[in-house]
């Protein structure tokens, strides 16, 4: 008798997930959180988790959730941060990825208006550590996945990454009120994992994608005003999807970081570095 795909626990709940989740877990490059001093003040932060990313946050809800109208400030990366062997295109993409990805998911809810513009809120981030990733073991890691695949006739055929030279993002960021006060402020961390890193034949390729995913965690903590990790789930918008698969963005403002081009997109599953298809946005 076939063994069935998913068993069940004695509670109800399916073990496969749980399986999934520990594999995942048990096979993420270690990443901490880091301090740069540049937030306006780092009080009162607690201890908010994800299930792989490492967070520390605050937030005033009311204030956050009356405001309309966001702008963001240009994401840098810090002293230290800056020290790594990215290279200055490297680093610039990966600072422009979080800034689109912030503007996007903040489109959900805000008017983002361009840099300069009066705001109710101003955002400001810094990178503050990079991981790089290991070229070499990212580019036999794709190779090793693409044999599957191959024996398979072409057959999607997950295979987990291999668990060496993945890549880490740390990020330290605050929104201001018109009067320069800290509204929200989060410190976050986290690595590359073998079951959802793409292996890139790119130093940067890690802290990329990871750039991305920074910016829907951070994004979805202003627009709910609450923890993203216990914020539930939920669809992406329209205006997400078509913005994050290239489209015209909501607000002319998110031009500012490029688009997210579908071309670039393919080549990541491809294992292509970004830095070869992604323009960046409008500034340095």
């Amino acid at each position: 008798m076939p063994m069935p795909s998913t068993f069940i626990l004695p509670n109800g709940n399916p073990l496969l997930p749980c399986i999934v989740i520990a594999i995942g877990l048990s096979g993420c490059a270690s990443a901490k959180l880091e301090t740069a001093g540049s937030l306006s003040d780092y009080k009162g932060m607690v201890e908010a988790n994800g299930t792989i990313a490492k967070s520390r946050q605050r937030i005033e809800t009311a204030d956050v959730m009356a405001a309309k109208t966001v702008t963001i400030v240009p994401t840098s990366f810090s002293a230290a941060a800056s020290g790594d062997t990215l290279t200055e295109k490297q680093r610039s993409i990966v600072a422009n990825a979080v800034d689109r990805s912030v503007c996007i998911g903040l489109s959900d809810r805000f008017q983002v208006v361009a840099p300069g513009q009066s705001a109710d809120l101003t955002i400001h981030t810094k990178i503050t550590h990079v991981t790089v990733t290991d070229v070499k073991i990212a580019a036999a890691s794709k190779v090793v996945s693409a044999v599957p695949m191959f024996l398979s006739l072409g057959a999607p055929v997950p295979v987990p990454r291999i668990p060496a030279g993945m890549g880490t993002l740390s990020i330290e960021a605050e929104a201001l009120n018109v009067e320069g006060q800290q509204k929200a402020a989060m410190l976050w961390a986290r690595g590359t994992d073998i079951l959802t890193g793409k292996p890139r034949v790119s130093a940067a390729g890690d802290a990329y994608d990871l750039a991305s995913v920074y910016g829907d965690d951070f994004s979805k903590f202003l627009v709910t005003g609450k923890n993203p990790y216990k914020a539930g789930l939920s669809l992406p918008t329209m205006q997400k999807m078509k913005s994050s698969l290239g489209g015209t963005p909501k607000y002319a403002a998110c031009d500012e970081f490029g688009r997210a081009r579908i071309a670039n997109l393919v080549a990541g599953g491809l294992g292509a570095a970004p830095e070869w298809l992604d323009k960046g946005g409008a500034h340095p």
